[in-house]
């Protein structure tokens, strides 16, 4: 069996484009760009809580690496750099180099250099600590939406949370919809270019991670408004309309814009060939108040607002929370 720091040496070390210096070392070096803050951030994916314990190795690589991006779009920043620590079983050769092959696919395809991290034995888990770069003051927060904002969302939320509900024999698909939401949870593509688009038009942004409602419940909360949100497309019942608005694990991005800026959002999703969905709008009221309406103007008590870790029962359900940075 391989050493650790063969392990380290053999899956984890590649050549670096924007890096004094990385893996090797007892630190990496990097040199931020002049004029730009650093955005960084980190996420935590446990087996058995944040991905089934079956789930095809190249794949996880591939959304280890995707979950901490979309944390870095939704800010409107350029990632640069990841740190990646792992907790492993008995590692096997075929499991790490897919799994390598998966994260660095990721990585060359966000132009993202591997600067350094750590191995251990034990369950597996996995730590990414990502850093991007934003034009100093351009970042968009969770804080900025104002009453008369429209609140907007990219891609089509669910479908991750359906393609796990399949997994599991909680709802059944059938093709072609089965492969497009298999895809949406095992290799969510972060909205980078949406994310640096937004920089001057978006109020306010958060990627959907916990569930639709549950992150617009920070952006009302940071910006100390409510929201109305009437939803025209709103799936009628069931599974489909809890996945929609609570499934969580979509890493698309949610924002809110003056009413000014339509015209160039609806350009922004033809120019990016992105569904770009206003979903409703920002009013004055009470931090966090949310009135939820179908596209008939009826009331709709959600099953589920999201997931939380301390509040909700583990699934396995691949729902990462993305509260603590």
């Amino acid at each position: 069996m391989a050493s650790e720091f063969e392990l380290i040496a053999r899956y984890f070390t590649r050549g670096t484009s924007h890096t004094v210096l990385g893996v090797g070392d007892d630190g990496a070096l990097i040199a931020p760009t002049p004029g730009r803050e650093l955005v960084v951030s980190t996420d935590l994916l446990v087996e058995g809580t944040h991905f089934l314990a079956d789930t095809d190795a190249e794949a996880l690589g591939w959304k280890c690496l995707a979950v901490n991006v979309s944390d870095l779009a939704a800010m409107g920043a350029q990632p640069r750099w990841a740190l990646l620590a792992a907790v492993l079983p008995a590692p096997t050769p075929e499991w790490l180099e897919a799994f390598a092959r998966g994260f660095f696919a990721c990585a060359e395809a966000y132009d993202i250099d591997l600067i350094g991290g750590d191995t251990t034995r034990g369950p597996r888990a996995f730590c990414v600590t990502i850093l991007g770069e934003v034009e100093a003051g351009q970042a968009l927060r969770r804080s900025g939406a104002t009453a008369g904002d429209s609140i907007w969302v990219s891609g089509r939320p669910g479908r991750a949370a359906l393609g796990l509900a399949h997994l599991q024999a909680r709802y059944a698909l059938t093709e072609p919809r089965l492969a497009d939401c298999l895809a949406a949870l095992h290799r969510p593509q972060p909205r980078v270019e949406l994310g640096l688009a937004l920089r001057g038009i978006a109020s306010a942004a958060i990627d959907v991670s916990d569930g639709l409602l549950a992150d617009l419940g920070h952006i009302l909360e940071q910006s100390a408004v409510a929201a109305r949100l009437r939803i025209a497309e709103l799936p009628a019942a069931g599974p489909e309309r809890d996945a929609f608005l609570a499934g969580g694990d979509d890493y698309e991005l949610l924002f809110t814009a003056a009413p000014s800026a339509d015209q160039d959002i609806a350009a922004l999703a033809a120019t990016l060939n992105l569904p770009l969905t206003r979903i409703g709008e920002i009013v004055a009221g009470p931090p966090g108040e949310l009135v939820l309406h179908d596209g008939d103007g009826n009331d709709i008590t959600p099953a589920s607002r999201g997931y939380d870790h301390f509040m909700s029962r583990s699934s396995g359900t691949g729902t990462v929370s993305r509260d603590q940075q």
